[in-house]
């Protein structure tokens, strides 16, 4: 938990934001698993954390900025509680720690958003993602479930929205320790993979060292050789010679920021030819869309070069042709990339996105294009100091969508599809890390992460196998 004075402040730029009304904050409750008391692994909501950094079960807070007061409800603890849980603060002391004062049970909720209701106050809340928080609101509220999204305050968002988007001085401490801890992960699982192991022995490897960091993972581990699948979460694999591995998985740490770390590497001790072609485009891609992402530059325009270079790389291969910046207008480098090329991190590792993908990586002179590939870009907007955000290029050879393409004849005088059938089990190719956006340029969060070809190599020519 940061000091106290970091909550405190953090609401009170909230309320200014906001101006009126009262701010309900819902934390999340314990969510059953396969039966009531076998829980899931508990994740407070991250907006909740942000104000108020209490990381428990049951709690919620009402800011309200007409009678400039926060109240902190929850249960306190019955001993039956205690024999399972063991002793846990009280929510005096829960609230002192974050700064207030006031606390009520529960169940007073109800009572306070129907007065409030009755005096018309404005009833802030930001959009509810987990069904036990929607059935609150409903009953609370007095609105149907599926009447909530369109009640749901966009001053509230957008003001969190711009809070959180620029990171302090001591979150980016933490995101660095998230980020070192990733980097282990990465290394790890480079010094382990052999030929004959399964996927799953490696991302118990990287798993283990997530959760000692103090944490857990930020996200379920991608650990796949069929790396052309972008949210591949099987791992029931053998490894083989021959192989790529594509990596993407990072930590969390005990205060909850995410790392977000990919890095492709070869089953065998080396690159292939094949491979090495590939991976150096897109290993200068992701260094020089780095160096590129400064405050003030869209990042649209960063995914628009990337684009550009990945057709300048394999047209060189022989794998495109034509003018490049018409490939790229018409969208047809996206058989190779069909996602964007990064996206915000913080507290979650696509950050605030419960709130809006669009609320939070475009706004009122930036739109989200319908294009396929671009899409799926979840910042477009213009950068600003303080931002963190991943810059993760890849490109991807997929069996299925080449042949719905080239059934359609699509993009020809584009793509050289007579050429791609040597590319069919390929697989995919990701490279990301972690930037921090300053005033006059950039950096790679956390220690260095290997990457290079030569120091991919070198670590796995140390693996006996």
């Amino acid at each position: 938990m940061f000091p106290t004075k970091t909550y405190v402040k953090r609401r009170q730029q909230l309320k200014k934001k906001v101006k009126s009304g009262l701010i309900l904050l819902l934390g999340n409750e314990e969510s059953s698993m396969n039966y009531t008391d076998n829980h899931y692994h508990f994740r407070q909501d991250s907006n909740f954390l942000y104000f108020l950094g209490i990381d428990q079960a049951g709690l919620a807070a009402i800011i309200d900025i007409d009678n400039n007061k926060t109240i902190l409800f929850g249960n306190e603890l019955t001993l039956d509680d205690i024999v399972w849980t063991g002793p846990q603060p009280s929510l005096v002391d829960l609230g002192a720690q974050v700064g207030v004062k006031e606390v009520q049970p529960k169940n007073a909720i109800g009572k306070y958003l129907k007065k409030a209701r009755r005096s018309k106050q404005d009833i802030h809340f930001l959009p509810p993602y987990r069904p036990e928080n929607k059935i609150m609101l409903s009953e609370w509220l007095g609105i149907k479930m599926n009447g909530l999204c369109s009640l749901v305050s966009i001053p509230l968002v957008r003001a969190v929205v711009s809070l959180a988007s620029i990171k302090s001085a001591e979150e980016i401490v933490e995101m660095e320790k998230a980020v070192n801890i990733s980097r282990a992960m990465h290394v790890a699982a480079m010094e382990y993979a052999k030929p004959g192991m399964t996927e799953a022995e490696v991302t118990g490897k990287v798993h283990g060292i997530a959760v000692s960091g103090g944490g857990n993972l930020s996200y379920p581990i991608i650990l796949t050789v069929n790396g052309q699948t972008l949210h591949n979460h099987y791992h029931g694999n053998v490894l083989k010679k021959g192989q790529l591995i594509l990596g993407d998985f990072g930590a969390e740490t005990a205060m909850h920021y995410a790392g977000d770390i990919t890095r492709t590497f070869p089953v065998s001790k080396k690159f292939t030819k094949q491979q090495k072609e590939i991976y150096q485009i897109v290993l200068n891609v992701e260094e020089t869309c780095i160096k590129a992402s400064k405050a003030g530059v869209l990042y649209r325009d960063v995914h628009l070069m990337a684009a550009r270079m990945k057709v300048e790389g394999l047209k060189a291969l022989g794998l495109m042709k034509g003018d490049t910046e018409e490939a790229v207008q018409a969208g047809a480098h996206a058989l190779f990339f069909p996602h964007g090329l990064g996206h915000m991190i913080g507290l979650d590792v696509h950050d605030m996105e419960d709130l809006g993908e669009d609320l939070v990586g475009y706004d009122d002179t930036v739109k989200r294009s319908s294009q396929f590939g671009l899409r799926s870009l979840r910042l477009g907007k213009a950068l600003e100091a303080g931002n963190v955000i991943t810059v993760e290029p890849g490109l991807y050879f997929i069996p299925e969508l080449i042949d719905r393409w080239q059934s359609e004849k699509k993009f020809t005088q584009f793509i050289n599809y007579k050429k791609l059938k040597g590319y069919r089990d390929f697989g995919g190719i990701r490279i990301e890390d972690n930037v921090l956006i300053t005033k006059k340029k950039q950096r790679i969060l956390g220690k260095p992460i290997p990457k290079t070809i030569k120091e991919v190599e070198e670590i796995r020519r140390r693996v006996k196998f």
